[in-house]
């Protein structure tokens, strides 16, 4: 019977220890789900500027403000303007009992608790908030500077699993946590990483690097023989981040417009690219210069002026030791104005100007005709000016010099010019009296040929006259 009650007691025993441990531990959940619940989360990036405020039933002029981070007092405030924080360096307190951080950095992450208390009750505390702040930070494997094609993996870290998404550098938004693809030139700039959590937003920041070559303002230019030639290309990194990319050489080369003079159709190697120390050695004597700021990494080249042979393609490459080239093009079209039968005319004649590219102007591109002052051509109204014009009888109004410009919208691309020589026109009443000057001074001539011979006739017969003596003597008195 006793055996029995001890088993009893000590099953009884047994339950009420399990329910004192059970009790405990929900009253240990319940605290720890209060405590979170009364958390205010803030997710900040190291080196940010972070602003906590107290209860909003904090009145500095009759409370104490006590600030805590992880246990340890911090900061403080009184009614009387007293206050004081542990690390001036980091830490500011308002006379509002706002504490802010000026540059969070890793020892900063964690729990802050602002605690009030009244003059009269310096036990219990009036209210208390408490902040919980993550470190959000954003990572990239392999870091900048890349390569287009390498691949560009972007990653957003942050605590407790908020709603992440990303924002490109052209603002659109990517709804992931991590970013992984190839990188293109879409890809330079800042990415930044946005985390929502209770209807509020943290961002984070950074920058992709990505080294490519750009031919800004534009692919395609335009030129004259009466117009500079430009063929634009540029880094978008600087030569010194280029070569942490460990660059092997570069190059300029020329594709002639099919159809050209060029008596094959390989590339021109115009210019190659010198590293030490940094400069474009020419290939060939082609007037054209590079810019003095390639250490910025302005890779253009310039002429003073167009010429008809500079019609294709310009080629622009950089070359790395990890096999990966990057090439840029440039389309060049050369703007010309042609004249038959030719530039120097006669007054009446019929003459045919044409101003083109070498081939069909494209849709968005329109010219405008400028005659000389004077010219007997109708005035052109409309914008869009014909490729042709036909003048049936130039006049001399007409010489001098005729521009043609190339526009696309309200933008100027280039321009041409041709002078035109005209001469009077010759009509018979012309050619009849230069024929008569011609006759009359033939006339002329031939009287003062005939005079001149009987002059010179008249002068041998007055010699011979005097002379027929067999020893002429002079008359006078002589002695015998």
């Amino acid at each position: 019977m006793s055996c029995v009650l001890g088993t009893l007691c000590t099953q009884q025993l047994l339950h009420v220890t399990e329910m004192k441990n059970f009790i405990q531990s929900v009253l240990i959940l319940i605290t720890v789900v209060m405590s979170a619940a009364g958390e205010e989360l803030i997710y900040a990036e190291e080196g940010q500027m972070v602003t906590l405020n107290p209860p909003a039933v904090t009145n500095p002029q009759t409370h104490y403000s006590y600030w805590v981070f992880n246990g340890n007092q911090i900061a403080w405030r009184n009614p009387f303007s007293g206050k004081g924080v542990n690390d001036k360096d980091s830490l500011s307190l308002t006379d509002g009992s706002v504490l802010v951080i000026t540059n969070i950095q890793q020892n900063l992450f964690g729990t802050f608790t602002c605690q009030i208390y009244t003059s009269g009750n310096r036990d219990t505390p009036v209210d208390t908030t408490t902040y919980k702040i993550l470190k959000l930070s954003v990572t990239m494997d392999p870091p900048s500077p890349l390569l287009p094609g390498e691949d560009l993996s972007l990653n957003c870290n942050a605590g407790r699993n908020p709603k992440i998404h990303w924002l490109n550098p052209q603002g659109q938004k990517i709804n992931s946590q991590r970013i992984q693809q190839k990188a293109t030139g879409q890809d330079k700039g800042e990415w930044t990483c946005v985390v929502t959590y209770s209807n509020k937003e943290s961002k984070a920041k950074i920058s992709v690097t990505l080294v490519d070559l750009t031919t800004a303002p534009s692919h395609l230019q335009y030129t004259s023989k009466s117009s500079p030639l430009t063929i634009p290309c540029s880094t978008t990194a600087t030569w010194d981040t280029i070569k942490t990319r460990d660059i092997e050489g570069g190059k300029r080369e020329f594709f002639a417009k099919p159809g050209a003079s060029l008596k094959s159709n390989a590339p021109q190697m115009l210019f190659s690219l010198s590293l030490d120390p940094l400069k474009w050695t020419p290939d060939q004597d082609n007037e054209l210069r590079y810019d003095p700021k390639l250490q910025k990494g302005i890779l253009s080249l310039k002429r003073n002026q167009g010429k008809d042979g500079d019609s294709g393609d310009y080629v622009c490459s950089l070359k790395f030791k990890n096999g990966v080239t990057l090439n840029r093009t440039v389309t060049v079209h050369v703007l010309q104005i042609t004249s038959s039968p030719g530039i120097e005319l006669i007054s009446g004649q019929q003459v045919n100007l044409t101003c083109d590219l070498g081939s069909p102007l494209p849709s968005d591109l329109q010219l405008k005709w400028f005659p000389p002052g004077q010219s007997s051509l109708p005035s052109l109204k409309s914008d869009h000016h014909p490729t042709h014009l036909i003048i049936p009888e130039v006049g001399m109004g007409d010489g001098g010099k005729w521009r043609c410009e190339l526009w696309r919208n309200s933008t100027r691309l280039t321009s041409a010019v041709i002078t035109l020589k005209i001469e009077p026109k010759i009509t018979v009443w012309m050619i009849v009296l230069i024929c008569s000057v011609t006759v009359i001074a033939i006339l002329l001539l031939v009287v003062a040929f005939i005079l001149y011979r009987r002059r010179q006739r008249k002068m041998t017969h007055l010699r011979h006259r005097l002379c027929r003596c067999k020893n002429p003597q002079p008359r006078g008195f002589y002695r015998s």
